[in-house]
């Protein structure tokens, strides 16, 4: 079957989950390789096997070649730990799944491949094509689209679990999309996130070398009051083939003050520490 043909059929067997991104209403049917609402607005299938559910066109600085770079460190094991963590949160009953800003794919790939249930329904999103296009060559049974964080295209009590991972949020929003008691896991760096990296990159006195996550966590236990906060904190060792794109693949390298790296920089950088905060709520 061809991407597009694997999309309308993976949709058609989930079509209560969408709603229409002009109306808000629910979808009616697929016919023609569109969605159709119940309003008679038509949403074309991309040929890649992904919806365009935006309002407006998409911008992001996440271009493909950061993408590529953060799938191979990805690939390589750099947020399996923090997976790992999630799908022991998430359990073994079937659930929908959604992951917000899930970029190129790789996280909720992991998930689906550890939690291993056939009977979970795994949805991401991004506003970035590069990302939706990188994720469409994952598992065909991962749905992913283009979608507003602010006006997400899913009907009331879609989701039974939201993941969020480095992205920002819309609470409001991951609320009206919930189950009731369904869960929202946020993950958020820690202080001294990617240390090495940012000694790399920046200077002692520069901002950038340092990272307070605190208004975020604030925002997040101000609206979900009975979470819970998990630290997480591990090393992941860096072969000389990964450190080129372990830098790419961080905003970091974007800063007005960033350094050149060198090659004794990159020989330097044989390893980083991933610190991290899991925010843990319930609806």
């Amino acid at each position: 079957m061809k991407k597009i043909e694997i999309a309308e059929d993976w949709v058609q067997r989930h079509l209560d989950i969408f709603a229409c991104p002009i109306c808000g209403q629910p979808i009616e049917k697929i016919d023609q390789q569109q969605l159709v609402c119940v309003n008679q607005h038509r949403i074309n299938f991309n040929k890649h096997g992904y919806l365009y559910l935006l309002n407006h066109g998409e911008s992001s600085e996440y271009d493909r070649e950061m993408l590529s770079a953060r799938r191979q460190m990805l690939d390589a094991g750099l947020f399996l730990p923090i997976v790992k963590t999630i799908a022991q949160q998430i359990g073994s009953r079937p659930q929908r799944i959604l992951d917000v800003g899930c970029g190129e794919g790789t996280p909720l790939y992991q998930l689906a491949n550890i939690l291993a249930d056939p009977e979970n329904a795994y949805v991401g999103f991004d506003i970035s094509r590069a990302g939706i296009q990188l994720a469409t060559q994952l598992d065909p049974q991962l749905f992913f689209c283009l979608a507003d964080l602010r006006a997400l295209p899913f009907q009331n009590e879609s989701f039974d679990t939201i993941i969020d991972l480095f992205s920002p949020s819309d609470y409001q929003e991951f609320d009206r999309v919930l189950k009731a008691g369904g869960q929202v896991i946020k993950v958020i760096p820690d202080n001294d996130y990617l240390p090495q990296l940012r000694a790399c990159l920046y200077d002692e006195d520069d901002p950038h070398r340092h990272y307070s996550n605190q208004s975020v966590k604030e925002r997040f236990l101000e609206h979900y009051p009975k979470a819970e906060v998990k630290p997480m904190s591990y090393d992941f060792k860096l072969p000389s083939d990964l450190r080129h794109a372990m830098v790419m693949m961080s905003p970091l390298h974007w800063g007005s003050g960033a350094h050149q790296l060198t090659n004794e920089d990159y020989q330097r950088l044989d390893r980083v520490t991933v610190n991290v905060n899991l925010l843990l709520a319930k609806k």
